[in-house]
């Protein structure tokens, strides 16, 4: 019975630690989008769509143009990185629960409600379908239902619910790391700073233009979990 129960820990331990390679490798992946994000906004004439899309014709047009680029705008790379960031976290998890079981829980459960919150909010697909139907309309006044829908899908997806908690749930772990052994000091108070910052940094470009497209959200949410490749 013991050397079942042996086993049984060391397999776990085994599927823990590549769990933590698939986090490592999929949190550099997220922060790979961050560079890409900032060569696709300096592309030749991707600033000047980005500037015309004012109302939500202006987006039904955009959608029908360039639909990666108005995906782009309203978060694409932003839900692509956070759902990158979900073995990422697990592996933090798996790592700090030695330390600080519940506080670690915590913070993850609040990272999962947060990117679920986010997810759920986005206003990409919804847009897209919106323009794919306001293209194949021909009344004015399906056209003008449709419009409605639109401004009432930019409206919504200005809501930060998820990123904040998600902001919070990353506070909580930087803590769990400042705390524990497993994580440097120095480690633990890079995400603390790092996530504070980003933060403030949030705050600011939301009253932007370029935060309303969505560009700028990432940063907060790929601040902290540069950790897992500083372990």
């Amino acid at each position: 019975m013991s050397a079942q129960k042996d086993s049984a820990a060391a397999a776990l331990d085994c599927s823990w630690r590549n769990l933590c390679v698939i986090g490592g490798t999929t949190a550099l992946l997220a922060v790979a989008l961050v560079p890409a994000e900032v060569v696709i906004g300096f592309l030749p004439g991707v600033e000047d769509k980005v500037a015309r899309t004012v109302t939500v014709i202006d987006w039904f047009t955009l959608f029908q143009n360039h639909a990666f680029l108005a995906l782009r705008n309203l978060g694409l790379l932003n839900m692509v990185g956070v759902v990158l960031l979900i073995p990422t976290m697990l592996a933090i998890y798996s790592v700090l629960k030695r330390d600080g079981e519940a506080y670690a829980a915590l913070g993850t459960i609040l990272f999962f409600v947060g990117i679920t919150i986010y997810l759920a909010g986005s206003r990409a697909f919804p847009m897209l379908f919106l323009s794919h139907q306001y293209a194949s309309t021909t009344t004015e006044a399906q056209r003008s239902m449709l419009i409605m829908a639109g401004q009432v899908m930019l409206v919504q997806g200005k809501s930060r619910a998820g990123i904040l908690l998600i902001e919070f749930a990353c506070l909580v772990i930087s803590l769990v790391m400042l705390r524990g052994k497993v994580f440097s000091k120095a480690t633990g108070w890079a995400g603390v700073l790092g996530n504070s910052l980003m933060n403030a940094a949030g705050d600011s470009f939301h009253a932007s233009a370029r935060c309303r497209h969505g560009g700028c959200s990432r940063w907060r949410a790929f601040d902290h979990d540069l950790v897992l490749s500083n372990r």
